[in-house]
């Protein structure tokens, strides 16, 4: 049942995050805007699925990423997001939040076995 389907963002603090934000645009060409880039992209398996990874760069004073003193975060598409989380309580796994429901669809965080924050999300089909 376990199954990430992907990686749904790559977040990580920085210094100036407008700048950072500036200097990926200039540099590498990403489509930059104030949350990030977004990378959009087709499921192989059935084209007619978009999906998306956000790439986001947050303050270096951000909580976000607490309780993890890590300076990035990793978000991961999963399937079945309230089977997932209570398979991962039987197995000790450290559930930092509830679920929370969103128009993006269903995210909550865990912590993997060296304290690093993860976020775990079940995309909407509207995605």
């Amino acid at each position: 049942m376990k199954k990430v389907t992907g990686i749904g963002g790559i977040f990580f603090k920085c210094k100036d995050p407008k700048k950072m934000n500036e200097w990926y645009k200039t540099h590498l060409g990403l489509d930059t805007n104030d949350w990030g880039a977004t990378f959009e992209w087709r499921e192989e398996s059935d084209p007619t699925k978009k999906g998306a990874t956000q790439w986001s760069a947050f303050a270096e004073s951000t909580k976000y990423f607490e309780p993890s003193a890590k300076d990035f975060m990793i978000n991961y598409r999963v399937d079945n997001l309230e089977a997932l989380v209570e398979e991962l309580k039987k197995e000790g796994v450290t559930i930092v939040d509830t679920i929370e429901p969103s128009d993006y669809g269903k995210f909550v965080h865990i912590i993997d076995m060296e304290g690093n924050k993860i976020q775990l999300w079940e995309p909407s089909d509207s995605e």
